[in-house]
């Protein structure tokens, strides 16, 4: 009978009240869904670079950056951006491999030696370093796209090269096909 109680008052009650209801019916130590998609960088955004360098951030992503950021180079002359937390995690993993592999010590290079902490003034613009700026081709305004964990900076024109990409259903099936993105669990 409370599973009915609890199913009635989560149908009907949103925010605050949900939270307590989903404490009150999560086993402890499990992670909720809930909490761990409200932490993700989802969605694109278009904003102007100012005349300091300065791009405003969307108010979610500055409230899962509160405990800081760092924004360092991308893979695909892109910038990428990070919660404190998920820095150091990838700072740790690399740091990991071994100094006498080249490739790891490119990886270093172009992490590390690219990758700055930044931090929001009071309109929630976060600076970009001009050296960031010409690595990623960005001058009068970017695109802010959201990939889960961390979120990606990218050119307009360059992004609009990213999308197409994107759009291929053909090639989207081969290239994700060994993925296994299947929505059933593996147990």
């Amino acid at each position: 009978m409370q599973k009915g109680i609890d199913s009635a008052i989560l149908v009907g009650i949103s925010g605050t009240k949900w939270e307590i209801v989903e404490r009150r019916t999560t086993k402890p130590g499990v992670p909720s869904i809930k909490r761990q998609v409200e932490h993700m960088f989802l969605g694109r955004y278009e904003h102007a670079i100012d005349d300091k360098g300065r791009i405003t951030i969307p108010v979610r992503y500055r409230e899962a950056l509160a405990n800081g950021a760092f924004v360092c180079q991308g893979f695909d002359r892109n910038l990428m951006v990070m919660t404190a937390d998920s820095f150091q995690q990838i700072s740790d993993r690399v740091n990991e491999i071994s100094l006498t592999d080249p490739v790891a010590r490119q990886l270093k290079r172009l992490i590390f030696s690219s990758a700055e902490r930044v931090e929001f003034d009071r309109a929630g613009r976060m600076l970009l370093p001009s050296f960031l700026r010409e690595a990623a081709q960005l001058e009068d305004s970017v695109v802010i796209a959201g990939v889960g964990d961390y979120f990606e900076i990218w050119s307009p024109k360059l992004w609009a090269v990213q999308n197409e990409t994107l759009q291929d259903t053909d090639a989207n099936i081969q290239r994700f096909a060994a993925l296994n993105l299947s929505l059933r669990s593996a147990a």
